[in-house]
């Protein structure tokens, strides 16, 4: 356990990389106005790739922290980890619209409309319900290949990993 509550605070402080930090949204008008120069569009793409690397390192803890609270046998493990894997493949790909949001809402925080928040928080609460039906769609096909509890058992740990991320991120995020 003592292992888990290391992963869990190391968690905590790589998550940010998913797309926020404390200065992100504080741009100078000339950066904002500016069209893409050759150093600023070298700087994206050293975060984006910073950014790969960082969810790619989440994507694996989450991954350990999954192994030693499933407590799975060898029979289960064998059926458990492949569904997992494509659970994981669809999430990152639903995570990229997020990151994509994010991203949206760095670049116009400054400059923020009711229609752009509007946009932007319609865009969070579509991820949000999608994100929800993707792990109920998991909980059924866990359920069929290693019963209902230990399908319950993964909703209740992702559920949890989701959440500790959810806040990281929201705690990295200023308010309008």
């Amino acid at each position: 356990m003592e292992s888990l509550n290391r992963v869990l605070l190391l968690l905590l402080f790589v998550v940010p990389a998913l797309g926020a930090s404390p200065g992100w949204a504080q741009n100078t008008d000339n950066e904002s106005k500016a069209p893409a120069s050759g150093s600023s569009i070298a700087k994206q793409k050293n975060i984006d790739e910073y950014i790969k690397l960082m969810r790619a390192d989440v994507r694996q803890q989450k991954a350990e922290i999954m192994g030693s609270m499933m407590q799975l046998s060898a029979a289960d493990a064998a059926k458990f980890w492949p569904i997992y894997n494509d659970y994981d493949a669809e999430l990152t790909k639903l995570n990229d619209l997020r990151v994509a949001n994010i991203k949206e809402y760095a670049r116009t925080y400054k400059d923020m409309t009711d229609a752009k928040a509007d946009q932007l928080i319609q865009a969070a609460m579509a991820y949000q319900k999608q994100r929800s039906e993707l792990l109920s769609k998991y909980y059924e096909r866990l359920k069929q290949a290693v019963g209902a509890t230990t399908a319950a058992r993964f909703v209740q740990v992702e559920h949890q990993l989701l959440l500790i991320i959810d806040l990281q991120i929201a705690s990295e995020l200023p308010v309008f």
